[in-house]
């Protein structure tokens, strides 16, 4: 595995898909400082602080089906290292990463596609492991940080290694499989199901009222309304 480091960029993602083509299957790139970091919806994500983890993966597998379920096998991933920091992580359908109920880790894939194909992706996952008062109170939504949790600064090179070695050791599976293979690991970070939800598409889009059902085998998320009636939810935000 490559790793490239920058110390400021404009966005791990946009470095990834501009030099896609070049670049080797497997790059890692990380940088201390973003300068138009981005999340889902094109939400802005605050990137201005060094000590935290803002990073993108190349990956070009050879089965691209279970390509969409790649952020949510990162959730994983990264819900198992900060559970290595004695707190408690939870998942919030589909890929947010929470510690009491509020945002620690944003992930962001991106699909490329060449002759109306799809041949990989851009993988990008920011987390906050050190950050003051100040830079979470200014953030528009609930949202914390690992120094904060646990009253402890981060080795942030110690935490990037075990998030690659975390992703990586089980990757191979998740391309062949899909959601499946991981399912079991995803919904032991959850604590929605059963519960009444809001289904917001976008952000300008009026929220809509489900309870909460259950993860299908292709990582949907299964909701039924105020008549009992069942549908399937792709995306949006799920809130609770």
């Amino acid at each position: 595995m490559k790793l490239l480091k920058f110390a400021c960029i404009d966005s791990t993602n946009t470095y990834g898909k501009t030099n896609f083509d070049t670049l080797e299957d497997k790059t890692a790139i990380i940088a201390d400082e973003q300068t138009h970091g981005k999340g889902r919806f094109n939400r802005v994500w605050v990137s201005k602080n060094c000590e935290n983890i803002y990073l993108s993966l190349i990956l070009k597998p050879q089965n691209i089906t279970y390509i969409p379920n790649f952020t949510q096998y990162m959730s994983v991933a990264a819900a198992k290292v900060l559970g290595d920091y004695n707190v408690q992580p939870q998942i919030k359908w589909p890929n947010d990463v929470l510690i009491n109920n509020k945002k620690i880790c944003g992930i962001l894939s991106e699909g490329i596609v060449k002759n109306n194909k799809l041949t990989g992706a851009v993988l990008g996952i920011g987390i906050n492991l050190n950050c003051d008062a100040k830079t979470i109170e200014n953030i528009d939504k609930p949202a914390t940080s690992l120094n904060i949790e646990t009253g402890n600064d981060i080795n942030k090179e110690e935490f990037l290694q075990k998030l690659l070695k975390t992703f990586f050791e089980n990757y191979e599976n998740v391309v062949q499989n899909g959601f499946e293979y991981f399912k079991d690991d995803y919904l032991r970070y959850t604590d929605f199901l059963g519960k009444t939800v809001y289904i917001q598409p976008r952000d300008n889009d009026k929220r809509e009222k489900y309870t909460a059902k259950t993860i299908d085998n292709q990582g949907n998320l299964i909701v039924t309304d105020a008549q009992n009636k069942e549908k399937i939810i792709y995306s949006g935000d799920l809130i609770y």
